[in-house]
């Protein structure tokens, strides 16, 4: 068994095979390059990806991309379902998967507009290990959401405010979902009413991070397995946000009490962080939210907040809720998901699947049923 250190320095690593098989996959897909360039000109490419035939050996792999796609003139992007992609940001060339609904019969009808779904993945694993562990491209898909999975910088998240050796721009990740949601509403006709964001461990407190910096750019959010970061790394909720918070009841790497003593990583600091009660409940006071219910049910508990419908903030979505489920017998993984986790992890939870509960809850994130 390894060292608690140890599991919570690899916390957010949920492999989907052995090191020499995902360093195989990588070296056969395009590989995340950080190149710095002048400026903070954001410039996107769009390339094929070969990379998800790489990860058909995957569980849950999703399905290979068909037809190659390129960049216009303009950046606007192919109808491949499937791409990897590249924005600029800030000097650094940052890359993400992006997953297309199939366009609707009555496509001629509307707008073409999409809701869009970011989904960060955690510290240590990378955007495709996210993919096949909780199948959020096709679950997101399947109800004409535009999915991206952007890739870290060293393969982790910037989720608090503290400026460290390895991330001296502590806002550097802020902006770049930010350019990256723009660059999508764009070129992709996402819906710049309908953004969300959800993330697992380091990549579900960066989601939440963005919700409490950014919550009119947002019309929800969602984390599992990740808190807000306190101490002098502290995010702030800063207005009204509809946002769950989905906690396995004995998860030995990040436990539902917090953190709020980490042990040292030299690697990468391990941010201390509130409970996750209290990281709802945080949003829940931002979002001026009375006094919560907390009910039953099989397999997990749920806490709701109601969000006040006078709440300033600029918030789109007053009648929403903040929502806390603590998850039985689970471990610090994704519940529902069919990837088995990392040894001392814990338990997979299959009394609830946390794809369809987090999509359900963004298209309806008043009280749950």
């Amino acid at each position: 068994m390894r060292s608690f250190r140890d599991r919570v320095r690899t916390s957010d690593r949920a492999r989907t095979g052995d090191r020499d098989r995902r360093t195989r996959d990588r070296d056969r897909g395009p590989v995340l390059r950080v190149r710095r360039w002048p400026g903070v000109l954001a410039l996107a490419v769009v390339l094929p990806l070969a990379g998800c035939a790489a990860d058909s050996g995957r569980p849950d792999a999703a399905p290979s991309a068909s037809g190659a796609s390129a960049a216009g003139g303009g950046g606007r992007a192919s109808a491949a379902p499937e791409v990897r992609a590249q924005l600029r940001v800030d000097g650094d060339i940052r890359e993400y998967l992006l997953h297309r609904p199939p366009a609707p019969a009555d496509a001629a009808d509307g707008d073409g507009s999409k809701p869009l779904l970011i989904a960060f993945h955690g510290r240590g694993a990378d955007a495709a290990e996210l993919r096949a562990k909780t199948r959020l491209e096709r679950a997101a898909t399947a109800r004409g959401m535009l999915v991206a999975f952007p890739e870290g910088l060293g393969h982790g998240w910037g989720a608090g405010t503290e400026a460290t050796k390895q991330r001296p721009d502590p806002d550097l990740d802020v902006r770049f979902t930010e350019a990256l949601i723009k660059h999508l509403v764009r070129t992709e006709r996402a819906d710049p009413d309908q953004v969300y964001v959800a993330g697992f461990s380091n990549g579900g407190s960066m989601a939440l991070r963005m919700a409490a910096e950014r919550p009119a750019l947002l019309a929800g959010a969602a984390s599992v397995s990740g808190q807000l970061p306190t101490g002098a790394a502290a995010v702030e909720p800063t207005g009204p946000v509809p946002v769950m918070v989905v906690y396995g009841a004995d998860d030995p790497v990040r436990p539902l009490a917090g953190l709020p003593s980490p042990p040292p990583d030299p690697e990468e600091p391990i941010l201390p962080t509130r409970s996750a009660r209290d990281s709802a409940a945080a949003f829940a006071a931002a979002g001026g939210a009375g006094e919560p219910a907390t009910r039953e049910e099989k397999g997990y508990d749920r806490t709701v907040w109601r969000l006040g419908k006078d709440a300033s903030g600029g918030d789109r979505r007053s009648d929403g809720t903040v929502q806390l489920l603590v998850v039985d017998d689970a471990g610090h993984t994704w519940p529902g998901s069919t990837v088995p986790p990392p040894e001392g992890f814990g338990p997979v939870s299959k009394a609830l699947d946390a794809t369809d509960t987090i999509l359900d809850f963004f298209t309806d994130p008043g009280p749950g049923h």
